[in-house]
């Protein structure tokens, strides 16, 4: 699993006009998912289903 910031640095993520992280392969916003355990929430595009951690 990549971070968020790779995914920008590499293409695979873009951030819209609103500064919301985007897919680049199919152009979904991504969600997130939150555990309280965890230091890092995970970013999920909901249609190819590829995961992202963002740390908080």
């Amino acid at each position: 699993m990549k971070s968020t910031r790779k995914g920008l640095r590499d293409g695979d993520l873009f951030k819209d006009t609103y500064e919301r992280l985007n897919c680049a392969a199919c152009e979904k916003v991504l969600k997130k998912q939150n555990d309280p355990d965890e230091v890092f929430s995970v970013r999920v595009c909901p249609e190819c289903e590829v995961t992202y951690k963002e740390l908080r």
